[in-house]
């Protein structure tokens, strides 16, 4: 078909419809009809403004592969398995902070004081 041709073709506006709904289903990609009616990219892209059903429910739609999908709900369970951590780390840090409290109190010596007086190296044991 040479260019003059196809600068005077028409679509019909069902056809149009029915092509962006096969858009929308994942029937056909753009690429598909652009090589199949010989229409150009930017032309399908208006079909799709023009009378994609996303348009009227004021949504979008995401498409991201299968991989990505999975990708995205191993991160998610990795976040809460980590924040369940940290959290049991932080009980365990109070407690022991509350003992060390309570043995101050009992023993009459500032264990804080004492334990953080010198810096500590690699090891953990302090430095003189």
């Amino acid at each position: 078909m040479n260019e003059s041709e196809r600068r005077n073709r028409r679509f019909s506006e069902n056809f149009r419809k029915e092509k962006v709904r096969d858009l929308e289903l994942g029937r056909v990609k753009i690429q598909d009809l652009c090589k199949q009616y010989q229409v150009s990219d930017m032309s399908v892209r208006r079909w799709i403004v023009k009378f994609s059903s996303m348009k009227e429910k004021k949504e979008r739609l995401i498409v991201e592969s299968q991989s990505d999908t999975v990708q995205l709900l191993e991160l998610k369970n990795r976040v809460a398995e980590l924040e369940r951590v940290v959290g049991q780390k932080q009980l365990l840090i109070d407690f022991q902070q509350k003992m060390i409290e309570l043995a101050e109190e009992e023993y009459r010596i500032d264990i804080k004081k004492k334990f953080s007086g010198g810096q500590l190296n690699t090891t953990g044991k302090a430095e003189k």
